[in-house]
């Protein structure tokens, strides 16, 4: 008989319990229909309580409230997603329950996961049944009854009767909610919560933790498609951050956001809260929380592009890059070119690159603002989190990612790659480019997946593409450049006086460099043009792409003089460049990439 669980048998029971989640991480996104079909479920719960698993293999801790305290803090800062904030705030209750206990009874077990259903209902301002919180409440329950006034002391038997109590409410689900009923699949949250508890019951009664599942072994034959239809969520970000004060009031909070979007899950303790909430503007989120006490680990995942990818069996692979790519909003849509933004910092205040900030927001910030902005590299974790949701998805993931000459987001990207426990491969590139550039051969790339060419032909023609991907920039200010450390003073001043204007350009080891200086303000443009051409490899076609700094008219003049000095022009694009670039150039400044044209095999020309 067990009549009780110790910090050890417990950490053991709940290694086992996040082994078999993962293990079935894939088809907890297949059946993931609740509350957007956007396929991440499973990832979002393998993340989540991945997060604690450093916490659990800690040898040496022998206090139970101890543990769980450190469990609760550790889920917090690695929720993600719906369930992943229920399941953290379902710990939180168990530790706040625990307080001084050194060990389990059953009893206390019993009082520990109650709190833990209780604060897992409340942390959402529209709790439904149907889903994780009906489950986690049945478990609940049945714990409570077997255990009330130590009225059964045995654990093996108590886990037993609360996992099936807790396969009988997921099999409820169904009844419960009509997207599920329709789609023909249990809540995929319920579902993940009771493979935790299988995989705790097994160790209770056996002694064994369940094997870590290597799901980089599993392979498929075609990209997984996910139950339910394909409409697209009331809102397109999925937001989080973290929010840290002294004195959180998460009532006032709650309120505070709950006007803004759906899905809202408010889980964490006065002195630290995690928000999660869908909604259409990310930094109004992160505004309103800002208000509550220190914000970070913000973050920003768009759910329509999940959604698509999660119900696209058609296409061969998934092509992912970071923000410092600048793409047209169409080429992205058309190609469901998935993005990882980097962060922008004015001040003490955050940004994350393209989704809670807009370029023309952007450099509008910039040329009033008088903190000039730093940016920074996505962190892994931020690489990590949609590498694992399109592995799952993709036998293969394509990430083309920001010259490694110019920052550390090639590293983050490679560091994330390793990282990741799906059924993909992720391939991650150095495009020794930057800008438009970087996202010529992010737009190739999708063309070679949306015309069914393999991964492995369209790494070697993207490899080949890069030596002769060229960027240029005219920089009619070089004062964001002085700001940003990245120009002397006393080159601007001489650049003054001599009324020159810079250029800037990459070379093909990935460098970006200054290019040469136009002395003269008369037709610039022009004479911009005529620097491009003289400097662009030859090529029997060209793709170009022209970016603008808050200067669409002279975008569209200066497409006009490239036209007169090429007369290979395969396509042209015009779109907003970023901040990742921005941050150096400012207002007015002509952004173009040049690219031989590379016809894709079985695609429309």
């Amino acid at each position: 008989m067990s009549t009780h669980l110790s910090a050890d048998d417990f950490s053991s029971a709940l290694i086992s319990g996040i082994h078999r989640v993962i293990d079935e991480q894939e088809f907890l996104n297949q059946i993931n229909v609740f509350p957007v079909a956007d396929g991440d479920t499973g990832t979002n719960l393998s993340l989540s309580l991945g997060a604690a698993l450093s916490v659990l293999k800690q040898a040496g801790e022998n206090h139970i409230g101890t543990l769980l305290a450190a469990i609760a803090d550790a889920l917090l800062d690695g929720a993600r997603g719906n369930s992943g904030a229920i399941v953290a705030q379902f710990f939180q209750g168990m530790s706040d329950s625990a307080g001084e206990l050194s060990r389990f009874t059953p009893y206390t077990f019993g009082k520990a996961v109650t709190l833990g259903s209780e604060y897992a209902h409340d942390a959402l301002s529209n709790p439904l049944e149907g889903t994780i919180l009906s489950v986690i409440a049945a478990f609940a329950r049945s714990v409570r009854n077997q255990t009330a006034a130590e009225a059964q002391s045995d654990f093996v038997i108590v886990i037993a009767d609360a996992l099936q109590q807790s396969e009988i409410a997921l099999a409820k689900t169904p009844e419960q909610l009509d997207v599920l009923r329709k789609a023909g699949v249990v809540d995929a949250g319920a579902k993940g919560f009771v493979a935790l508890v299988a995989g705790m019951a097994e160790f209770i009664k056996y002694g064994r933790i369940a094997a870590e599942p290597d799901l980089s072994l599993i392979s498929v034959e075609a990209p997984i498609v996910t139950a339910g239809g394909t409409e697209e969520s009331a809102y397109r970000y999925c937001t989080e951050c973290i929010v840290t004060g002294t004195d959180i009031d998460r009532r006032k909070l709650r309120e505070a956001l709950s006007d803004i979007g759906d899905s809202l899950v408010l889980a964490g303790t006065k002195r630290k809260a995690k928000v999660h909430i869908h909604v259409d503007e990310p930094d109004r989120v992160f505004e309103v929380a800002r208000a509550y006490g220190d914000i970070s680990s913000e973050k920003a995942d768009d759910m329509h592009r999940q959604q698509m990818s999660s119900h696209d069996a058609g296409k061969r692979f998934a092509v992912i890059t970071d923000s410092a790519a600048d793409i047209p909003d169409e080429d992205m849509e058309r190609l469901d070119i998935h993005m990882v933004p980097c962060r922008i910092q004015f001040g003490d205040r955050g940004y994350l690159d393209k989704v809670s900030i807009t370029a023309a927001e952007f450099f509008t910030e910039l040329d009033s603002n008088p903190n000039h902005p730093t940016s920074s590299q996505p962190a892994p974790g931020d690489f990590r989190r949609q590498y694992q949701f399109l592995a799952s998805h993709f036998a293969d993931v394509l990430s083309i990612n920001l010259t490694g000459m110019a920052s550390g987001t090639l590293e983050a990207a490679r560091s994330a790659a390793g990282r990741v426990n799906a059924h993909g491969q992720i391939h991650v590139i150095n495009s020794r480019n930057a800008s438009l550039g970087q996202g010529l051969l992010a737009v190739y790339a999708a063309e070679c997946a949306k015309a069914g060419v393999s991964i492995d032909d369209t790494i070697a023609a993207v490899k080949a593409l890069i030596p002769d991907t060229r960027t240029y920039g005219l920089l009619h200010d070089l004062r964001y450049a002085v700001r940003g450390g990245r120009v002397p003073r006393w080159v601007k001043t001489i650049a003054d006086l001599l009324r020159a204007t810079a250029i800037i350009h990459t070379v093909p080891d990935g460098r970006v460099a200054s290019g040469s200086f136009l002395f003269g303000r008369r037709h610039l443009i022009r004479r911009f043009a005529r620097y491009v051409a003289r400097h662009t490899p030859a090529a029997t076609e060209l793709d170009v792409a022209i970016g603008h700094a808050l200067c669409a008219d002279d975008a569209a003049e200066l497409e006009r003089e490239l036209r007169d000095q090429f007369d290979n022009l395969h396509r042209t694009t015009i779109t907003e460049f970023g901040a990742a670039l921005g941050v150096h150039c400012g207002p007015g400044t002509l952004i173009v990439a040049t690219q031989p044209y590379a016809r894709i095999a079985g695609g429309n020309g």
